[in-house]
């Protein structure tokens, strides 16, 4: 096989030159073909990671790997709406906003994944719950968005199967954190997913894959001016992840702090910030008028609708009520107590976040950490940090995820800001008009 194309296409990229969109194609569907194996993809995402990739570049790779597999269609039902986390400790907005806007009357059709490092994953937290399952064919996806207006599924095989060799690769190569290549993965599997308005949550801080606001945003632009070169509405927001989200960290307690919430039986303050953020996002960008949005998601909240829509989301997957109701935290608990007086000062999301994770790998899924006391909260000694359910819990190492010292912090916002049409808006205009 004649590959002195592919040599040159590489010297090029290695020297800082742009690849044509024939070009992207062409490696796509060899890759995926298996013509092309891994050592010049891999040469390639190294390249890109070191000398980045131009706009044009990222829209061919993302069309290519959109055109390596399915894209679902819904018929005539739009706006089909999805979102994406990119990644954080004790994110639960997926199994809350998802109900909560589809109450509301937009349909979502959410693609997931599962855990990645300390970050969970959402299809593991609605596994949790018993006989629930994720693996929708593509026509049980649609047919399940079109008959209760929601669903959270894993990504079919037939959706962008270059995008699951090429991830693999780059996790083995240490290229991940390449804005282009990480646009082009999220977008191409929304878009192949049937989505024709997204919101996107990147993620900013120590517990997060982009550690900078910075940084957070410059994704965040590149997202959303690549969905909406391909027609797609969009709306970024950067949030914070130094420290969790919700209270709840582990795949099952999240399960439960996310029935919790859309039940009215608890919900946390700073879960619910973001809940409420996402959700508008979601109702702005299916084109609901501004003044209807939070009075639609206050309703559906408060009268116990969206959780009804829960419910039937579970029912749909294969779960019930019955075993909805009955998820609960392992009976199991310790308490991570303050060592002495002060004010908490962090807590490192990336310990408690692999903690969790150890902790249900040995424990079971209903294993994990609650959250009881948060940044900048003052403390005694002896007051408890955190509960940790399960046998197999180190309460020593959730302690020392902690700091306590002897000043409050500075406050820090959660959202930092929100990215419309590529532009970033400052967080105080977060409900802003579209």
């Amino acid at each position: 096989m004649d590959d002195g194309w592919l040599r040159r296409a590489l010297a090029a990229k290695r020297d800082g030159e742009r690849l044509d969109e024939a070009t992207w194609r062409r490696i796509v569907a060899g890759y995926v073909a298996g013509t092309i194996d891994d050592a010049p993809v891999a040469a390639l995402a190294m390249a890109c990671a070191i000398r980045g990739m131009g706009n044009g570049e990222i829209f061919a790779l993302t069309d290519a790997m959109i055109a390596s597999g399915d894209v679902i269609a819904f018929g005539d039902l739009h706006p089909i709406v999805d979102k994406h986390s990119s990644g954080g400790v004790g994110d639960t907005v997926s199994l809350i906003a998802v109900p909560l806007v589809a109450e509301c009357g937009v349909p979502v059709a959410k693609l997931s994944g599962r855990a990645l490092g300390h970050t969970g994953g959402t299809l593991d937290k609605l596994e949790a719950i018993p006989g629930v399952r994720t693996d929708l064919s593509n026509e049980a996806f649609v047919a399940q968005v079109r008959s209760i207006g929601c669903a959270i599924a894993a990504q079919s095989a037939r959706l962008v199967p270059a995008d699951k060799k090429l991830y693999a690769l780059r996790d083995r190569t240490g290229t991940v954190a390449s804005v282009g290549l990480i646009a082009a993965s999220i977008v191409s599997k929304k878009i192949a997913g049937g989505a024709d308005a997204i919101v996107f949550d990147v993620k900013a801080g120590r517990g997060a894959f982009m550690r900078t606001i910075d940084d957070a945003t410059g994704l965040a632009r590149e997202l959303v001016r690549l969905a909406a070169r391909f027609g797609r509405r969009a709306s970024a927001l950067v949030s914070d992840m130094e420290e969790p989200l919700g209270a709840a960290v582990g795949t099952g307690i999240e399960a439960v702090e996310a029935r919790d919430f859309l039940r009215g039986d608890d919900r946390d303050q700073r879960l619910s910030e973001a809940v409420f953020a996402v959700a508008r996002e979601m109702l702005g960008v299916a084109g609901v008028p501004h003044d209807a949005v939070e009075p639609r998601l206050l309703d559906a909240l408060q009268s116990g609708a969206a959780y009804e829509r829960f419910v039937s989301l579970v029912e749909a997957q294969g779960g019930t009520r019955a075993a909805l109701d009955a998820i609960a935290a392992h009976p199991q608990r310790a308490s991570a107590n303050a060592p002495r007086d002060g004010f908490v000062a962090a807590i490192d999301a990336v310990a408690i976040g692999e903690l969790a994770r150890d902790l249900t790998g040995v424990d079971g899924p209903f294993a994990g950490i609650r959250i009881v006391t948060r940044v900048g909260t003052p403390v005694r000694a002896g007051d408890v940090l955190a509960e940790c359910a399960g046998p197999s819990a180190d309460v020593a190492a959730v302690e020392r995820a902690f700091t306590v010292g002897s000043s409050p912090p500075p406050a820090r916002a959660l959202l930092a800001t929100i990215v419309r049409d590529a532009e970033a808006t400052p967080s105080a205009n977060a409900q802003g008009r579209w």
